[in-house]
């Protein structure tokens, strides 16, 4: 599986294709359905119809953050600071409530213009003016730590919703606009963390909930933060040299309970969500081995452990959390899902259309096929709309 060559998974991918803005209503969507090697075109509001009753429908409940933030020397020199993890605290949730002072690993846009200096950004509230500060607080691989300082009584989750910008796709080509801040947010999004919107989420509405209510089809939540690094397309010949990034995610015993109860009918909303569900299974393979340090899944991890059964896995974590008297497991993955790759949750998978060479259509290879290619050759014959504001697919497992 490591010597697959990203020249197999790629498709010309014209630039008027690529959504630039999302439709005027979310669930006004097209959604192309593969199901027993047969692809047609629905609705995205038709979805109820096209999943089992009594089904458990799975979606990521992060939240996008303002994480663009754009900074000006005395010179005139714009510097962009982009935040992708809390680094002081590491904690997403005390990071957005910090008080003062924080630091955020972070990617700095015309770094070679910001040399010692402490640069500031002015903003007004009330008729106030305030300063964010920032300076450079050290490296992280090729990531730069940026310590930032405030006077005032404010947390930083304020300040970055009062000056920050909502971090669009750069494949959009464009700045983000004030539809953004709504339209780049699922509906359900509840967590702050992300620096990507799980897109595979943005078609829902209430109405598509109510209609999967009235099937009988369950829904639950996980928490996966998305990272930058979901854009980065594979660079090497080989994906064996491909660094995947690492992401964090949190899933609730009482949604592990869920996902037990109801295996052999698990839908994914999105590559995120699918991504969390599988790396839980592995980290119950790592439970149950005792294998030191399992709230961490490697990206190679999951093709070198010893399977078990899927309900052993899940019942030790859940065992774990009872006898730690915790209500959730919090863990770090790096999985790369890959062609070859066996699914032990997701049985159905919801998403959008993703780029050529990136690890999102390696993932999608690895759940429905070769038939990745049928799928892709019919969307861009149908005039489906593509990637973060495009349209969505629906697949049901290549067993």
């Amino acid at each position: 599986m490591k010597d697959i060559k990203i020249s197999e998974y790629t498709y010309i991918l014209p630039d008027k294709k690529i959504a630039k803005y999302p439709l005027q209503d979310r669930d006004k969507s097209k959604l192309l359905l593969y199901k027993d090697n047969v692809i047609s075109s629905e609705k995205f509001l038709n979805l109820s119809i096209c999943l089992p009753q009594n089904s458990l429908l799975l979606m990521n409940n992060t939240k996008v953050i303002y994480a663009r933030l754009n900074f000006k020397k005395i010179t005139g020199a714009k510097i962009e600071i982009f935040c992708l993890n809390p680094y002081i605290p590491t904690e997403y949730n005390l990071a957005f409530e910090a008080k003062k002072s924080c630091e955020w690993e972070c990617i700095v846009g015309n770094f070679k213009k910001w040399k010692n200096d402490r640069i500031f950004l002015e903003f007004k509230l009330l008729n106030k003016t305030y300063k964010l500060y920032a300076e450079k607080s050290g490296k992280l691989g090729d990531k730069q730590i940026i310590k930032f300082e405030w006077d005032e009584d404010l947390t930083f989750g304020e300040i970055l919703s009062l000056v920050g910008q909502i971090p669009i796709p750069p494949y959009l080509k464009r700045e983000s606009e004030e539809t953004d801040k709504d339209r780049y947010q699922t509906v359900y999004s509840k967590f702050e963390g992300s620096v990507a919107a799980p897109t595979a989420g943005l078609h829902f509405t209430q109405q598509i909930f109510e209609q999967l209510k009235n099937k009988k089809i369950k829904t639950d939540e996980v928490t996966l933060h998305v990272g930058a690094g979901t854009f980065k397309p594979i660079k090497t010949n080989s994906v064996k040299d491909h660094n995947m990034h690492t992401e964090y995610f949190v899933v609730k015993k009482s949604t592990l309970i869920n996902i037990l109860n109801n295996l052999g009918s698990i839908i994914s909303v999105g590559t995120t969500t699918l991504r969390t569900l599988e790396s839980i299974y592995w980290l119950g393979v790592k439970l149950f081995h005792q294998i030191k340090n399992f709230e961490y899944i490697g990206q190679w991890e999951c093709y070198e452990l010893e399977a078990i059964n899927v309900k052993l896995a899940l019942n030790t974590i859940i065992d774990f959390l009872n006898k730690k008297e915790i209500e959730q497991i919090e863990a770090k993955t790096q999985i790369i899902i890959v062609p070859g790759y066996k699914f032990k949750i997701v049985d159905m998978l919801i998403t959008n259309f993703h780029q050529p060479q990136s690890t999102l259509l390696l993932l999608v290879g690895a759940f429905i096929g070769d038939d990745w290619k049928k799928v892709y050759e019919y969307a861009l014959q149908n005039e489906f709309r593509f990637l973060s504001y495009g349209d969505s697919s629906l697949l049901f497992k290549k067993s």
